[in-house]
């Protein structure tokens, strides 16, 4: 599983400019089963994507592919780890550690 940490690197107003098109592109990884929460951090300087299912070469495909990045208004940080517990609904995304 990874967290995508995003830091705006643009004013607001390049961020709004390129928005409607991250939100189609957030909504086409939802769809294809990539991601399962994402949202803006508070203060809002970036936001923050939950993402299982792939391997580390997959996010970072999907990362370079955002509308943000491709406007140049964001940095990630992708952060990846094993979620070896989880809350009953999300029990399909639970991972074993590997040796």
């Amino acid at each position: 599983m990874f967290v995508l940490e995003l830091t705006y690197t643009a004013p607001i107003e390049r961020v709004e400019a390129a928005l409607a098109d991250h939100v189609e592109w957030l909504q086409e990884q939802y769809d294809a089963g990539h991601f399962i929460a994402a949202g803006r951090k508070v203060p809002r300087d970036g936001g923050v994507i939950l993402a299982a299912g792939m391997d580390r070469p997959a996010v970072e495909r999907l990362v370079a592919e955002d509308p943000f990045t491709l406007a140049g208004v964001c940095d990630y940080r992708i952060v990846e780890f094993v979620a070896t517990t989880t809350a009953p609904e999300l029990e399909r995304l639970r991972e074993q550690r590997s040796s």
